[in-house]
């Protein structure tokens, strides 16, 4: 490891986290039009540290919502790799306001942890890496590779603009692989590396009845009630095994090998009875809950509505009923195919007496996977180790993060998830924060694995 590098970052450790308390002071939320000044004064710091740092260029890109900040260092030469970092200056809203022990925007660190709103997700992961480059630049003169940066300001509303951003700038953008730290680890001092991600799609339909609510002793038992019509029809998409019964769902899930399986062994397993609250767990036959979770597509219904909601009785057959519905999804399985399933599910298995009305959900993605034996990987699970001093568990997640699909699709290069959040973060809650000796752990995880890269 790089020894300058590594007491540039101890010696100047204080400056860093005033810089980065800085930089979480701006309430850079991108949902509230009313902090769209925010949100540029956000771009315009990540702008301005690359300036100082020493990158070569940089520009603030402007988007029909809220930009997003490039900056390149080619220096190393066109036979060094380079390599493309994301990641998202913008936060979630702070509220509500009153469960904070602390403001959102005036950072405060308690016990080891630095609290306030985008100091996990993502200003402070995003920071650890504009750090190491400081200090590699201050200290070498120069970034052990090429490396391009885009950080961009609607990761919380979806990143509206960028696939096309990536998309018509593709030469811009173009590396050989892609780390992204927006992600987390299983426990607090566990490095994990992520090699998967869930793809995310679902539907959003209304069952409709009569056209307007009816008395239910005058019309019960002549027509139908369209929330007893959705209660069969969702019951209908799986059964008390967990086991989704939508005809062909499963048909491009590749089998879960032995040694994904024994990697997956491997994990710390939460115990989701204590944390969740749940009487049990209940996944797929055949399938642990931590295989279903990570490995293992999902459906499942987010909500139901329709119908009389107040306080005591209203003895009507309601006129409409609705349920959002998402499914996660594995590699192998297409979002768009996935809802051509559901909607014929629906279709076939709509009761009679009532009519179906039908919304895609827009913002699907398909699932994401990197070989865990990839040179990369491995690299940033010595990285990791040597850090932590532990070695790391390998994951697939759950959830889904769209832009690593995107960047898979538009670039087809593989992406690192190199995460240092913990499950303690609360991340989009009140008092979220970042475990400061993570943040140090981090920072000598990102300089070894720049120094010691070898993707040939």
């Amino acid at each position: 490891m790089t020894t300058q590098v590594i007491e540039y970052l101890q010696k100047h450790r204080k400056q860093q986290l005033q810089a980065l308390e800085s930089f979480l002071k701006i309430p850079s939320v991108s949902t509230d039009p009313g902090h769209k000044d925010d949100v540029d004064k956000a771009a315009q710091f990540v702008y301005k540290y690359l300036l100082d740092s020493g990158f070569e260029h940089v520009e603030i890109q402007q988007t029909k919502g809220h930009p997003l900040v490039y900056g390149e260092w080619l220096g190393a030469g066109k036979e060094a790799p380079t390599m493309l970092v994301y990641g998202h200056y913008d936060v979630q809203p702070a509220d509500p306001l009153e469960l904070w022990e602390s403001a959102p925007f005036e950072p405060e660190v308690r016990k080891g942890r630095l609290y306030a709103r985008g100091a996990s997700d993502d200003k402070g992961q995003v920071f650890m890496h504009l750090a190491v480059f400081e200090a590699f630049l201050k200290t070498e003169g120069k970034l052990p590779i090429n490396v391009k940066v885009c950080i961009e300001g609607e990761e919380e509303i979806g990143s509206e603009h960028l696939y096309d951003i990536l998309q018509t700038k593709k030469q811009q953008f173009d590396a050989d692989f892609a780390i992204i730290s927006d992600s987390g680890m299983v426990d607090n001092d566990q490095p994990t590396i992520l090699y998967g991600l869930k793809g995310f799609t679902g539907l959003e339909f209304t069952i409709h009845g009569p056209d307007n609510d009816l008395h239910s002793g005058l019309y019960g038992g002549a027509v139908r009630n369209p929330i007893m019509a959705m209660a069969h029809l969702l019951s209908s998409m799986k059964d008390q095994d967990e086991v989704v019964q939508v005809a062909h769902f499963y048909d491009d899930v590749a089998p879960l090998t032995n040694e994904e399986r024994q990697l997956i062994a491997e994990v710390p397993v939460e115990d989701y009875v204590k944390t969740t609250g749940s009487p049990s767990t209940s996944s797929e036959l055949g399938y642990s809950a931590i295989e279903h979770t990570m490995a293992r597509p999902t459906l499942e219904i987010n909500g139901v509505y329709g119908g009389y909601q107040g306080e005591g009785t209203k003895t009507i057959i309601p006129s409409y009923a609705t349920a959002k519905l998402t499914c996660r999804l594995v590699p192998g399985q297409d979002p768009t195919t996935i809802q051509d399933l559901l909607i014929d599910h629906i279709e076939k298995n709509l009761p009679s007496g009532v009519r179906v009305s039908i919304k895609r959900e827009p913002l699907s993605a398909k699932a994401y996977k990197v070989d865990p034996n990839h040179l990369l990987i491995k690299q940033a699970a010595l990285s990791y180790g040597k850090a932590f001093d532990k070695e790391p568990v390998f994951v697939r997640m759950g959830g889904s993060i769209p832009v690593v699909e995107w960047i898979d699709a538009i670039f087809n290069i593989p992406i690192v998830l190199l995460g240092f959040g913990t499950p303690d973060d609360r991340l989009h809650s009140p008092n979220e924060s970042f475990l400061l000796a993570n943040f140090d752990r981090g920072l000598l995880t990102l300089v070894d694995f720049l120094t010691n890269l070898n993707v040939e």
